[in-house]
């Protein structure tokens, strides 16, 4: 796996370095030590990974992250000292394509790198990515009896990765500020940044949001946003949980595992939608919300960052509705107000 370093600073550069050679089957493809410099080089050689910093001279980490998935999409980790200082930078680049953010990497006292799992971890995730195929998480089985109906809120569900904070701020400024709907959201992105992204995304929802504790119920009129490195479920009680299994399941918090958990619940039918990412996180548990008769959407590909998890999903038939992300949130607003509203007397189940 060739991996690039944008950096300008030479300890953080060596630190990396270090880093990178001591992985298996890992390489430095190149050193860049501005945003720009990465762009072109980008161009002509593109790296399985780049590792991006935020604040350089020239051109920061934003701009080249917007950049390079514009002309020469690939992987991008933020890399920075300065994620704490600078955390609308961070959403910004996470916006801009970015997968995820996390510490630069330190020398020990003893000259060996510390600070470095983060990183390595990601980079894990992307080298399996690019093997072969990942499962997807099965939703319930064709034959399996039906989970008995139960009462609960009415939702709307949105599921991203890669440029997902935009998209979702686009579908939640879409939203008139007065739907009653809990509005509940799985991003692939660490632990650590979520309390960042709750933040971030306030002024565009126009409601509550906030990071979901495990044993709480799905409130009315809230944003509410998955929030540790395990995957969000919906307990057959109607509240919200976090289970490591599936443990091999690269994508962490999974959309497919939380999609296929409200599947299974019997909920009333709401209304879903899967958002700009790569790999194809999602297409199965949205398909298992279609099939429960949830209205189902996709991002479409002129205004996805990466028309991979959208891509799945409308070609496995689970998304009903492919659209632009700016058309998104009033078209799951509609639906949704459609299936809340009761039949008129005398008309047929």
């Amino acid at each position: 796996m060739r991996v690039a370093v944008v950096n300008d600073l030479r300890l953080a550069v060596e630190v990396q370095r270090r880093m990178l050679a001591a992985e298996p089957g890992c390489e430095l493809a190149w050193v860049a030590t501005n945003g720009a410099e990465a762009v072109e080089r980008c161009r002509t050689d593109l790296p399985d990974l780049v590792l991006m910093d935020l604040v350089m001279p020239v051109m920061d980490g934003v701009e080249a992250t917007r950049r390079i998935m514009r002309a020469t999409p690939c992987p991008i980790l933020v890399v920075t000292s300065t994620v704490e200082g600078h955390v609308d930078r961070v959403y910004d680049a996470l916006g801009a394509g970015a997968l995820d953010a996390v510490a630069t990497p330190t020398f020990a006292p003893d000259g060996t790198v510390k600070g470095a799992e983060p990183v390595l971890r990601t980079l894990r995730t992307i080298r399996r990515l690019h093997g072969p195929a990942v499962a997807a998480a099965r939703p319930p089985a064709a034959d399996a009896p039906a989970a008995p109906a139960v009462r609960g809120e009415r939702m709307i569900l949105l599921g991203a990765s890669t440029g997902g904070p935009e998209a979702v701020a686009a579908v939640l400024r879409g939203l008139s500020p007065e739907l009653p709907a809990p509005i509940v959201l799985v991003q692939h992105l660490g632990r650590d940044y979520v309390p960042g992204l709750v933040e971030w995304l306030a002024p565009a929802a126009r409601r509550p949001v906030r990071a979901i504790v495990a044993g709480e119920r799905p409130a009315p009129r809230t944003v509410h946003v998955a929030h540790t490195d395990d995957h969000l479920v919906l307990r057959a009680d109607g509240v919200f949980d976090y289970d490591r299994e599936p443990a091999d399941q690269p994508y962490r918090p999974s959309v497919d595992v939380f999609f296929a958990s409200v599947a299974r619940r019997g909920l009333p039918p709401g209304a879903a939608a899967v958002l700009t990412g790569m790999g194809r996180d999602g297409a199965a548990g949205l398909l298992a919300l279609r099939d429960a008769r949830w209205a189902t959407f996709a991002q479409d590909q002129a205004t996805s960052v990466v028309w991979g998890m959208p891509r799945a999903c409308a070609e496995n038939g689970a998304a009903r509705t492919v659209l632009p992300v700016t058309a998104l949130g009033a078209a799951l607003e509609a639906a949704w107000r459609s299936a809340a509203t009761p039949a008129p007397r005398g008309t047929g189940a």
